[in-house]
């Protein structure tokens, strides 16, 4: 059997100052480069001497740590990562060579420019700080951090008040709960970092002249923070809109039109607000019509959604919900998340019975709401000029 623990630390770009972004991530990368009893060395072979796959991960919201292990290893990967986690040294030889390495993943974004335009999107409608920061920050940013810096935003962010760990697999709760006791109990103190501003939607057309072969376009209306209320119903809704083959979005524009390979819509929630948006890359002399067809299809969403597509998307959101039972990291997520922005469990019989509750009425009563209540945000990457693209849309808005 395999066993799965992560640890869940709630801070992510939107808590750094600009000057000091893409810390959380840098600091990341750091715990895993050395600790007072091992060296960056000596924590790879403890990894791969068990079997186990220890990474990490950073949001805008959250930093995450994690080990898969066989049940029969569960010891010694529990141990390895707790010492990473609270024994980093943040050595300095090792700081400088990281550094090189974040500052090479920061321009493997920028010659990606469907992740590229997500980030140019988000600091567009979010604005320069908070949720608007790039998750890797700058390459300025990430050459000026110090181990000083390094060890100040560990201690302001990183209390154990900030802290959520959830497990899955085969294990003993009293054992588990033990070893946590052990780590964690001796450096119990609060977190002092400070709490994110709220971020304020932006509409508005922007266009980032790069050359390429083909433009990336994001579109996004506010969506709903991540514990509303209303959640199930715009899971349900994106689903419709632009969330699979059979969606509105695939159909129109790709299928139907032939105006782009990658056309899809998401969702991006965080603790106050969000999200609902576009993404579409096509051909340069295709962006209007792009735009067109998708703010089209958004503004008569609520008037046209009907029951069949309603019950496709309940079978689609329900057979995610038990096909993720099936993965331990998506147990895990899913676990950690429900705590720190719900603070309960739900069980998957609540879950889908919350899906299978949701009616046609509420589908279309959310979307109208979403659109009526506020105006476009559009990001353009690629060679167009702005007055092209404003020419294709008379105004920021879906009405």
């Amino acid at each position: 059997d395999v066993y799965k623990r992560q640890i869940w630390v709630l801070a992510g770009s939107r808590y750094e100052r600009p000057d000091k972004n893409g810390i959380s991530h840098f600091l990341e990368h750091m715990f895993f480069k050395g600790t007072k009893k091992r060296s960056a060395q000596d924590i790879a072979v403890a990894i791969d001497s068990i079997g186990a796959e220890l990474n990490a991960f950073t949001s805008k919201e959250n930093t995450a740590f994690y080990i898969k292990v066989m049940d029969e290893s569960i010891d010694e990967g529990l141990e390895l990562l707790f010492d990473i986690f609270t024994g980093s040294e943040f050595p300095e030889e090792e700081l400088k060579r990281e550094q090189s390495v974040v500052c090479e993943e920061i321009k493997m974004v920028l010659d990606t420019p469907d992740d590229l335009v997500h980030d140019l999107f988000s600091a567009d409608l979010w604005g320069g700080d908070a949720l608007g920061q790039p998750i890797l920050g700058s390459e300025d940013t990430v050459r000026s951090f110090t181990r000083d810096d390094l060890r100040s935003y560990a201690s302001s962010a990183y209390g154990t008040d900030r802290i959520v760990i959830s497990c899955a697999g085969n294990f003993n709760v009293d054992r588990i709960g033990s070893m946590i006791g052990d780590a964690l109990g001796v450096s119990t103190r609060d977190s002092t970092v400070t709490a994110p501003k709220p971020s304020e939607f932006i509409p508005g057309l922007r266009v980032h002249k790069k050359d390429l072969a083909e433009s990336h376009v994001c579109i996004g209306i506010k969506g709903i923070e991540q514990n509303s209320p209303d959640r199930y119903k715009a899971l349900l809704l994106n689903t419709i809109f632009g969330g699979g083959i059979s969606s509105r979005l695939f159909q129109e524009i790709r299928e139907k039109r032939g105006l782009a390979y990658s056309v899809y819509s998401f969702l991006s929630s965080y603790s106050d607000t969000g999200v609902w948006g576009i993404y579409a890359g096509t051909a340069q002399e295709n962006v209007n019509k792009v735009i067109d067809t998708a703010t089209k299809e958004l503004a008569g969403l609520s008037n046209t959604v009907n029951l069949d597509e309603l019950e496709r998307a309940k079978r689609q959101l329900k057979a995610t919900v038990m096909f993720g039972l099936e993965s331990s990291s998506r147990r895990m997520q899913s676990l950690a998340n429900q705590q720190i922005f719900y603070g309960r469990y739900y069980a998957p019989e609540e879950i889908l019975a919350e899906i299978d509750a949701v009616a046609l009425d509420d589908i279309r009563e959310l979307a109208g709401r979403l659109v009526s209540e506020g105006r476009l945000a559009i990001t353009v990457l690629g060679t167009v000029e702005e007055s092209e693209v404003s020419g294709g849309v008379s105004a920021l808005s879906v009405d």
